[in-house]
Formats: structure tokens, C-alpha cells, sequence
């Protein structure tokens, strides 16, 4: 469908409101918004009552929270492929920087109600062992997530939106719709569990085998990584490593360490370093190598991120 008449279709040519215009979409046990902002605001209150899982499509937000634990203010900037989950019962404050007329901040978002949560929460618990670590697949209930998300994820979303708004035919939509929630619901949580033993590895490296090896890799982001080595510290033979970390942590050892090399080049790139200098001291033997594998994290190129990081 042409976007000028898609945006017609679904009113977004024609806000209500110029601070945080919304149309919504409702599902099963779930609702779609598009949320448009065509002036500078701040300290804009957004409050949800189930999951809330945002994902930014253009412009920029700069988020403003309590960290629960450490009753601190937290901010954060919330830019395209980028995905941030607010847990049931919180509100987060939100600067619009860079709205304006012809080139509002658009962001998506995805409600889903605290029962069917539960029941995916529940269905994912039976059907996967626990995380390393946790007692079951935990609801996020305290605690926001802010995240680069994979080209997979912007790809369901995709398929979401169109579930949402272009199915005609109501219980094929819904069927459509649950399907893609529950797959996004095993996302946030997968990460979740994930980013938990990332945490975990620094603070009980010594707990278990997997942990002490997801501390190593950490730790060695540069090195070449062995996995002979990998499997004596967790006491496994290969065949049942492999099985282990990939069920506790959703990727294999090589994709961890590719996977936070990249996210440690971006903080780097951000604090200005150049790309070269940022490639080679992290191991890797050629810029193009290096551009291929941060343009699949990213999507966009390391000088483009590094760019756009010092132009805000």
C-alpha cells in the first residue's frame, strides 16, 4: 500500500491533538497505537495499565524514569530500531526534542492486557526450562527495558501493524494478532532472561559453569574465542554446552560475543572514537567485516551511527 494512502486511511494526515496524537487499533487481548507528536514538548506523562511495549518509527524521544531499585532519575534517548517495554502500572515522563510539522516523532506501541500475559508467561514456563538462575519465566513487573531490537523483531512488528489494521476477515485478524503478540511476548521475556544472566555473570561468576562463561566472554570480547576452553570451565562435553547455553541464553556462545562486541562498539563510537580504531582493538581483522556485522545490529552503517551519535 502507498504510505501517503495508508497514512490517509488511518487519519494520521489529519491529528486531533499536536502532543502525542493517537490512533489505536484494539485486539483480542491486546491494542495498537500510532502516536504522532508535530511540536516540541516535555515532560509529557505516558502511564500504562498492562505491558507496554514501544517500538520508535521516526524522530526522537528522551525518556524519563525512577529507577525502582536505586530510586534514582534515569534518562534516555528512544530512537528509531529501538524497542522500550514499560512494565504494568508505571509511567515514564517524555521530551519530543525534534517534533515538528512536516516531520512529527512517531512511535508505536503495542498494549497487552496483565491476564494474557500471565497465560504466555505461563505457556512459555511449561513449554522451556527456566532461565539460568530463575525460578520461571518472569512477567516484567517492576522494571523497563530499553533495547536495540534485531531486524527480526522490526520484522514482526511489521506483521503486527498489518494484523492490526488490514485483515478484513475479524477471526482470521485475530488469530493473526494473538500470534504475533505471543511472539513478541517471548521476545521481551527471552531478552529478559537474557540480560538477567549477563547481569548475574558479573556479580556470581563463581554460581555455575554457563555464568562464569558468559563472564569470560564478556570480559574477552577482543580474544578469539575457545570453545574447548568454554566447556571445561562449565564442566559439559561440547554437544551438551552448546545445548545448555542455547537453551539459557537463546544464541550460541560466538553469537553472544559478536552480539555485545557490536553493542560495545556502539557505546564507544558514541563517546567518539573512530571506527577504525573502535574495529581493530576489538578483534576484528577488516573494516568490512566489522561495517557488515554492526549494519545487522544496527541498521545503518558504524560512520552513520557514529555520526548521528555526535550530531545529538
Amino acid at each position: 500500500m502507498n504510505n501517503d494512502v495508508r497514512t490517509s486511511r488511518l487519519g494520521l494526515d489529519q491529528p486531533k491533538t499536536l502532543i502525542e496524537n493517537r490512533v489505536s487499533f484494539a485486539g483480542p487481548h491486546s491494542e495498537l497505537s500510532i502516536y504522532d507528536t508535530y511540536l516540541p514538548a516535555e515532560k509529557v506523562l505516558l502511564r500504562s495499565s498492562g505491558l507496554f511495549y514501544c517500538g520508535m518509527s521516526q524522530g526522537k524521544k528522551v525518556l524519563h524514569g525512577t529507577h525502582p531499585q536505586q530510586n534514582t532519575l534515569q534518562s534516555q534517548e528512544f530512537i528509531p530500531h529501538q524497542s522500550f517495554v514499560m512494565a504494568a502500572d508505571t509511567s515514564v515522563e517524555i521530551d519530543f526534542p525534534e517534533a515538528c510539522m512536516h516531520q512529527p516523532t512517531r512511535c508505536l506501541t503495542v498494549e497487552i492486557s496483565n491476564e494474557h500475559l500471565v497465560l504466555l508467561a505461563e505457556q512459555l514456563d511449561s513449554q522451556l526450562s527456566a532461565p539460568l538462575e530463575l525460578d520461571s519465566w518472569q512477567v516484567l513487573s517492576n522494571m523497563h527495558l530499553h533495547t536495540q531490537h534485531s531486524h527480526g523483531t522490526q520484522m514482526l512488528l511489521e506483521r503486527l501493524f498489518n494484523s492490526f489494521v488490514e485483515n478484513e476477515n475479524e477471526s482470521e485478524r485475530n488469530i493473526s494478532i494473538d500470534f504475533g503478540v505471543s511472539e513478541l511476548v517471548a521476545r521481551i521475556l527471552k531478552h529478559q532472561a537474557r540480560e538477567f544472566v549477563l547481569r548475574q555473570s558479573l556479580e556470581y561468576s563463581d554460581n555455575s559453569g554457563l555464568q562464569a562463561c558468559v563472564h569470560y566472554i564478556k570480559t574477552h570480547l577482543s580474544e578469539h574465542l575457545d570453545i574447548d576452553f568454554l566447556c571445561k570451565m562449565a564442566c559439559m562435553s561440547r554437544s551438551r554446552f552448546y545445548q545448555k547455553f542455547k537453551q539459557k541464553l537463546g544464541c550460541t556462545p560466538l553469537a553472544l560475543q559478536q552480539h555485545l562486541r557490536i553493542e560495545h562498539a556502539a557505546k564507544r563510537l558514541t563517546a567518539g572514537e573512530s571506527v577504525s580504531q573502535v574495529c581493530f582493538s576489538l578483534g576484528y581483522t577488516s573494516l568490512s567485516h566489522f561495517n557488515r556485522r554492526f549494519q545487522e545490529q544496527y541498521s545503518m552503517p558504524p560512520s552513520l551511527f557514529s555520526r548521528k551519535a555526535i550530531a545529538h
